[in-house]
């Protein structure tokens, strides 16, 4: 008499695995619709062309938006292999950016430039520190059209050398008896750059710590 296990047996015969549920509709699920509709129409009101042409037309959108996402990803992926690969070409390269913060470090120097669009009689650059102290003032003299370069070498109004740190630069043309501010340039160098996410830009790491966007580089050398 032979035995039979039952637990056994209803193992080797175990039900398939269910199939997942779908939510969306691809083109062949379309393309049966749209025949299921065609043989159950009324013979007496047959769908009309212009309704065939929209359902047409509207599947059509449908596959034209995937495929421009799926070419705006591609897109996407490439700009961001760009990013990259500009930013390696950026990192130890110094760079003329429009912003007043220079950065002084131990027996540094602070260089940086002032765009002027017509001839001046003078320049003036003055320098403070983090407690809006006037640490310095530089006159560059008359000036050209052009870029004005400066450099401050780290001493104060009394001969003594400042403290590492970060100082405002600001900058001032004199034409006759007028007076006007202008916008500064200072040189930085880059230690690193973090690639922006999501559709943000490129951050440019200067060294002292400071962080810029691509937009602000006036310059690379």
């Amino acid at each position: 008499m032979t035995t039979i296990n039952t637990f056994e047996d209803s193992r080797l015969f175990a039900p398939p695995p269910e199939a997942k549920s779908r939510t969306e509709l691809g083109q062949d699920d379309f393309l049966t619709l749209m025949i299921t509709q065609f043989q159950n129409q009324d013979p007496f009101k047959p769908m009309e062309n212009g309704e065939f042409l929209g359902q047409l037309a509207q599947f059509s959108t449908v596959n034209g938006i995937e495929s421009l996402n799926t070419s705006f990803s591609g897109l996407a992926g490439s700009i961001q292999d760009e990013q990259a690969l500009q930013a390696a070409n950026l990192v130890g390269r110094s760079v003329l950016a429009v912003t007043d913060i220079g950065y002084l470090a131990d027996n540094g120097l602070v260089n940086g430039a002032v765009e002027i669009d017509g001839a001046v009689s003078n320049v003036q650059i003055e320098i403070t520190n983090a407690s809006g102290e006037v640490v310095q003032r530089l006159n560059l003299g008359e000036q050209s059209a052009g870029l004005a370069r400066f450099s401050w070498d780290g001493l104060d109004s009394n001969g003594d050398r400042a403290p590492s740190d970060h100082y405002q630069i600001k900058a001032r043309v004199v034409r006759g008896n007028n007076v006007e501010s202008a916008a500064t340039l200072i040189e930085a160098d880059i230690e690193s750059v973090t690639l922006g996410q999501f559709g943000a830009g490129m951050t440019l790491n200067l060294f002292g710590g400071d962080a810029l966007s691509l937009r602000q580089i006036y310059q690379i050398t």
